[in-house]
C-alpha cells in the first residue's frame, strides 16, 4: 500500500451537506435542530459497518462482560474480584493484595502508561478508538439511540419536529434505557468497594449509607451525562491523553489518513462515468466519513488532534468506494513516511526503546509478582536516647519488629537471630498472626560485653511460619556496641 505524505492539521465543523452523487449513498438530508452544547451543536453519527466496526465490537465486548461479571464471581466463599478499603486489603482472584504491596500496584500502573505510550507510537489513538471506556459506553448509548430513533436522518428529523406523543415516546424511552445502562453501571463500579450482594440488599432495604448513596449516585449521574451527552467533548476538552499524545507522534505513526493526491479534486458524479477525464479524483464528496465520526471531525482536511483512530471513516469510505467500483483505502492507516512492512516500524528507535522498557518493566514485574511472600518482616532500630544498653556484663539492643501476615490464612511465627557471633534474642519468640494481620512487637538482642570484637555488627533477624526453609524471610540490621579498645582502657 502506498504511504500518504504528511499534510497540515487543521480542525473544522463541517456543516451537513446533501450528496449529490447519482448512486443511493443516502436519502435527502434535513438540516438538524442543533442543541447547546460546549461548540454549540448536536453531532449525528451515522451507523456504518465494516472490519473497524467489528473490531470494535470484538474488543468492547469481553471488556464489558468482565466489567459487568466479575463483582458476581465468588471463589473460596468470597466476591472474586473485591477492593476492601475499609479493611486495606484488595482480593484478586485467589490473591490478596495489602498496603504492602503498593509497588506492585505502582509497578504495574508504570507499565501500563509504558504501553500506552507504545501503542500511541505506534498507531495513534487507537486506545481512544478501541478501548477506552468513554468510547465503549458511548458506543453502547449510541447503539441504544439508533435502536430507539433510528439512523443519523431519521433523528435529525425527530429532533426537529414539534414534540407529540409519538415523539415523547421515543424520548422516553431511550432515556429510560440510558438510565438504566447508567444505573447497571453505578451499581457494578460500587459493587467493586462494598460487595454486591451487600449493596444490593441495602438498596434493597433502604439501610445504605448517605456516602454510599451519594457515591451511587454520582457514577450513574456521570455515566449518564458522558455516555449520552458530552461524548466526543470529554474526548475533546476534558481527556488529558488528548493534549498529549500528539507530541509521541512522528513520522513513522500509523494514522487514520485521507489519500489527497487520490482523492482530490473531489466532487460528485455519476455511477459509471469516467470521472478521470472529467478531472476529479476518487472522492465523490459525499461527506460519510464526516457522518460515521463520532469525533465530529472531516478527516479530508488533515490529521487533526481530535481523531481517535477509530477507522469508522475507513469503513464508510470503503462502502461507498465499493459501491462506485473504486479501489478501496482512499481513507486508511497510513503514516507520513515510507518504512516498509508491518514490523519494520518496530525497528524505529522510540519504539524499540518503548518495546526493551515494556519487556524489562513486565520481566521484573512478573518475577516480583511469583516471588511474593506470603511473611514479611520489617525490623527498625529502637530511636530512644541510647544507641545500647549495659546490664549485668551484656550489651543490649532494642528493635521493633513488624510482621505482616499477607497470606489469607492464620499462621505461626518464630523469630530466631542468625549470626556468626554469639548473639542472644530475649523475650516473646512464637507468635500467632490472623490473616492479613499487621503485628508489631518489641525485640531485645543481647551479647556478652567481655566477648566485643568490634562496635558495630551486621546481624539477621529471620521469621519463620512453617518448618520448610522456603517460609524463612531475613533483615539485615546494626548491632551498636561500645569500643572494645575504649572499654579496655
Amino acid at each position: 500500500m502506498t504511504e500518504i505524505p504528511l499534510m497540515p492539521v487543521t480542525t473544522t465543523n463541517t456543516p451537513e451537506k446533501i450528496p449529490l452523487t447519482s448512486i443511493d449513498v443516502s436519502p435527502p438530508e434535513i438540516e438538524p435542530q442543533y442543541k447547546e452544547l460546549y461548540e454549540g451543536h448536536r453531532v449525528y453519527v451515522r451507523k456504518t459497518e465494516g472490519r473497524f466496526q467489528r473490531l470494535r465490537r470484538y474488543i468492547a465486548a469481553p471488556l464489558l462482560l468482565a466489567f459487568f461479571l466479575f463483582p458476581w464471581l465468588q471463589i473460596d466463599g468470597r466476591q472474586a474480584v473485591f477492593f476492601d478499603l475499609t479493611e486495606q486489603k484488595f482480593y484478586i482472584f485467589w490473591s490478596v493484595f495489602w498496603p504492602q504491596d503498593g509497588i506492585l500496584l505502582a509497578s504495574l500502573l508504570i507499565i501500563a502508561a509504558f504501553g500506552l505510550f507504545a501503542v500511541t507510537v505506534w498507531a495513534g489513538r487507537v486506545w481512544c478508538g478501541f478501548a477506552c471506556p468513554q468510547t465503549i459506553w458511548t458506543t453502547m448509548f449510541m447503539w441504544v439511540e439508533n435502536f430507539v430513533e433510528g439512523d443519523r436522518n431519521r433523528r435529525i428529523r425527530l429532533d426537529a419536529a414539534p414534540w407529540s406523543l409519538h415523539k415523547l415516546k421515543l424520548k422516553a424511552s431511550k432515556h429510560f434505557l440510558w438510565a438504566l445502562i447508567a444505573s447497571a453501571t453505578g451499581i457494578t463500579f460500587i459493587a467493586y468497594f462494598y460487595g454486591t450482594l451487600p449493596l444490593l440488599s441495602d438498596i434493597a432495604s433502604l439501610t445504605i449509607s448517605v456516602e454510599s448513596a451519594l457515591w451511587l449516585l454520582l457514577f450513574i449521574v456521570l455515566t449518564y451525562l458522558n455516555a449520552g451527552y458530552m461524548r466526543e467533548q470529554v474526548c475533546k476538552h476534558m481527556c488529558p491523553y488528548s493534549r498529549f499524545q500528539s507530541v509521541m507522534y512522528d513520522q513513522s505513526t500509523l494514522m487514520v489518513s485521507y489519500d489527497e493526491q487520490r482523492g482530490e479534486p473531489r466532487g460528485p458524479r455519476k455511477l459509471r462515468s469516467n470521472y478521470k477525464k472529467e478531472g476529479l479524483g476518487s472522492c465523490i464528496d459525499c461527506d460519510w466519513c464526516v457522518q460515521v465520526c463520532p469525533a465530529d471531525i472531516d478527516i479530508r482536511n488533515g490529521w487533526q488532534a481530535e481523531c481517535i483512530n477509530c477507522g469508522l471513516c475507513i469503513d464508510a469510505c470503503d462502502n461507498v468506494m465499493e459501491r462506485m467500483g473504486y479501489q478501496k483505502g482512499l481513507i486508511r492507516f497510513a503514516s507520513a513516511q515510507v518504512l516498509g512492512g508491518f514490523w519494520q516500524r518496530f525497528k524505529q528507535p522510540r519504539m524499540l526503546g518503548y518495546s526493551i522498557c515494556l519487556v524489562l518493566m513486565a520481566s521484573l514485574f512478573g518475577t516480583n509478582l511469583g516471588g511474593r511472600e506470603a511473611l514479611s518482616i520489617d525490623v527498625i532500630r529502637d530511636r530512644g536516647v541510647h544507641l545500647y544498653r549495659e546490664r549485668n556484663g551484656q550489651i543490649e539492643n532494642v528493635y521493633t519488629v513488624k510482621l505482616n501476615n499477607m497470606s489469607n490464612e492464620p499462621m505461626e511465627v518464630s523469630l530466631d537471630v542468625d549470626s556468626s557471633e554469639p548473639f542472644q534474642l530475649t523475650g516473646r519468640r512464637h507468635h500467632y498472626l490472623e490473616a492479613g494481620e499487621v503485628f508489631t512487637v518489641p525485640l531485645r538482642i543481647t551479647i556478652a560485653a567481655d566477648g566485643l570484637e568490634k562496635s558495630n555488627y551486621q546481624l539477621a533477624i529471620s521469621a519463620v511460619h512453617s518448618e520448610d526453609e522456603q517460609g524463612r524471610v531475613l533483615q539485615t540490621v546494626a548491632f551498636i556496641a561500645p569500643n572494645p579498645v575504649a572499654s579496655n582502657l
